[in-house]
């Protein structure tokens, strides 16, 4: 979606009217349902008039487009200026130009496209200009179908107009010559060097250009589970952007230190790349040579990958021994492993075995078991009474072991679409967060659907595309356990409505052909994501002038409250705290499972009317 679009002609007008900043203001309000921060704002004021004085050039052609604040396809990225049109040959092109107000940077010669440059007040590591320029212009050519098919060269560059470059400066420094050759950065008097490498690709006006940037089929984004194999075997599948490339790069330093435990706790909610990062980090560490695993609580994941990794003829072994479950360290002898990546650590518990009969605490065995642990957590997807691992727990053990303790957050948003406000709408209509924000980009197919059998049509149409949606639902009805192979045989009962969940408790349910006909819950989907999710809100959420949940109404096959009944006849009020949070954080997890779509029903009419209601700004929604 792009924000600003005109002709150079008009866009030097309304840069010399002062119009400028006040249009795309405007459209932002209009087209992403944003408010513009003052600093954001400001920066529009300073930077469109040093490309004004960039774009006048008459090198230029006056008939080639211009666009301002272009997001990036399945995230919440946004791309500063675009001049498009024509090269000498007649070919599409387009000049994708990153804009930073910086004045000053240093380098970071230890890791590969970090500066370090002063950011909201503080001094902060950062991805260099020409890395950031880079990745954006990467990531359109993966997601825009019309880019690939019209041979689009996109060129990609980063002006620094405050930026005074001196002699032997850190910004151009050999370290990040690799990334500088393939988007060279630009500084206060660099106009007409500017001008000239814009106009070497843009000879001629052409609005069709910018038409397929905007417009082009955007393809499925990359699933992970399909790309595993690809990146054991050292391909790139994935550019790392922004805070992601911070994260990881940081994640290796880490793990090169020789010192006492390290432990390194990164934030990250729905959507953020946490997982996608992670093998990243697996596979940069492997090659490493050293000895590393990826850790998870959850077996789904695990299964998956495991599935598609025998699948591309990787030995059992192997596999076996970069995938583990969070029990597998009750016995390790103290630093065993060079490295455990932990995945969704907020699922850690206490004890392990199948009879929890095992071991002591599993974030202290982890930390125990590796001389660096990195946990990735998200404190608001704790989804039972068993799951310990948050970040409080994690400190605590930490401090146990003498831990030195590095933390960071993943804020980068490539689920719901790239929309990040999606989710801070959730949180707001859920009623975890009420200062979240409940305006959104509906740039993402929700809608709240009359019936069950709305949701099931809509979820079997959408997965003849690619398998690659499910749908799910809150652990509200009995897992039947006799007949439990038998589709016929159904587990939840809504009406006419009947459907299983999904059979024989299949741990690959997410990636097997058939399972779109059965129905996951939180066990079987939390860590893996789906292009559209339909999901079945049970009787355990409500509406009556606010949420409420309700434990009860759980099924009594659901492990995830346990002990919860016994704990409300000691302490009713913090059985109910615990409850209510679980409950909403089930739901929220939930509902963040699609990157393109989200339809849902609710067996409360009171909640249905509800969301609907809060959907109801946007006229263009189909409720």
């Amino acid at each position: 979606m792009i924000v600003y679009q005109e002709a150079k002609k008009q866009f030097l007008h309304d840069v010399r009217l002062d119009l400028i900043e006040d249009k795309i203001e405007q459209k932002v309000r209009e087209r992403l349902h944003k408010k513009t921060a003052s600093n954001e704002f400001m920066s529009w004021m300073n930077s469109m008039q040093y490309m004004y004085k960039v774009m006048e050039d008459k090198s230029i052609p006056d008939e080639s487009m211009i666009a301002i604040e272009y997001r990036i396809p399945n995230s919440n990225k946004r791309v500063d200026f675009i001049v498009s049109g024509e090269d000498q040959m007649g070919r599409e092109s387009a000049v994708v130009i990153e804009l930073k107000q910086w004045q000053k940077m240093e380098k970071v010669e230890s890791k590969e496209a970090i500066v370090k440059t002063n950011l909201h007040g503080r001094n902060v590591e950062t991805i260099h200009p020409s890395y950031q320029a880079w990745s954006y212009v990467s990531m359109i050519e993966d997601y825009n179908e019309d880019v690939r098919r019209y041979k689009i060269n996109l060129k990609p560059c980063a002006y620094l107009h405050n930026y005074r470059l001196k002699e032997n400066d850190d910004l151009v420094d050999e370290c990040y010559e690799y990334y500088i050759d393939k988007a060279p950065v630009f500084t206060r008097g660099d106009t007409d060097r500017l001008s000239k490498f814009i106009s070497k690709y843009i000879k001629k006006g052409n609005p069709e250009v910018l038409y397929h940037i905007d417009h082009g089929r955007i393809v499925p984004s990359k699933s992970l589970q399909d790309s595993l194999s690809s990146m054991l075997r050292g391909n790139q599948e994935f550019t790392l952007i922004d805070d992601q490339k911070v994260v990881f790069e940081r994640a290796l330093e880490i793990v090169k230190k020789e010192e006492k435990k390290r432990v390194y706790i990164v934030h990250g909610g729905p959507g953020t790349g946490k997982t996608v990062l992670a093998i990243n980090m697996l596979v940069a560490i492997l090659n490493m040579d050293q000895n590393v695993m990826y850790v998870t609580k959850n077996s789904a994941p695990r299964e998956v990958y495991r599935k598609k990794l025998t699948d591309g003829k990787y030995r059992k072994a192997y596999i076996d021994n970069l995938f583990k479950g969070s029990g597998s360290f009750t016995e390790a002898i103290s630093d065993d492993f060079d490295c455990l990546i932990v995945d969704e650590a907020h699922r850690l518990n206490e004890k392990s075995g199948m009879f929890q009969n095992l071991g002591e605490n599993q974030v202290k065995e982890i930390i125990n078991a590796a001389k660096t642990s990195i946990f990735f957590v998200d404190d608001f997807q704790m989804v039972t009474t068993k799951d310990i691992g948050s970040t409080n727990e994690i400190k605590k053990w930490c401090r146990y072991f003498d831990a030195e303790v590095y933390e960071d957050t993943l804020l980068s948003q490539f689920r719901c679409n790239g929309s990040d406000s999606y989710l801070s709408w959730i949180d707001n209509v859920l009623e975890i967060n009420l200062e979240a924000t409940d305006d959104f980009d509906f740039d993402y197919d929700i809608r709240i659907c009359d019936s069950p059998e709305e949701v099931r049509e809509l979820i079997l149409e959408k997965n003849k595309i690619n398998n690659k949606s499910r749908m799910v639902a809150g652990y509200c009805w009995n897992w039947i356990k006799e007949g439990k192979n038998n589709s016929d045989i159904h587990d939840i009962q809504i009406g006419d409505f009947g459907m299983s969940w999904n059979l024989g408790s299949s741990s690959t349910w997410a990636i097997d052909p058939e399972s779109v006909n059965e129905i996951g819950c939180i066990h079987t989907c939390q860590g893996l994501e789906f292009d559209y999710v339909g999901v079945i809100i049970g009787e355990d959420l409500r509406y009556d002038d606010g949420i409420i949940t309700d434990f009860t109404k759980r099924a009594r096959t659901d492990q995830s409250l346990k002990g919860l009944k016994g704990l409300y006849k000691k302490n009713k009020e913090e059985a109910l705290k615990i409850a209510d949070r679980i409950i909403k954080n089930t739901y929220r997890t939930l509902l963040t499972r699609g990157q393109k779509g989200c339809y849902i029903y609710c067996v409360d009419k009171d909640l249905q009317e509800y969301l609907k209601k809060r959907l109801i700004k946007n006229p263009s929604d189909c409720l």
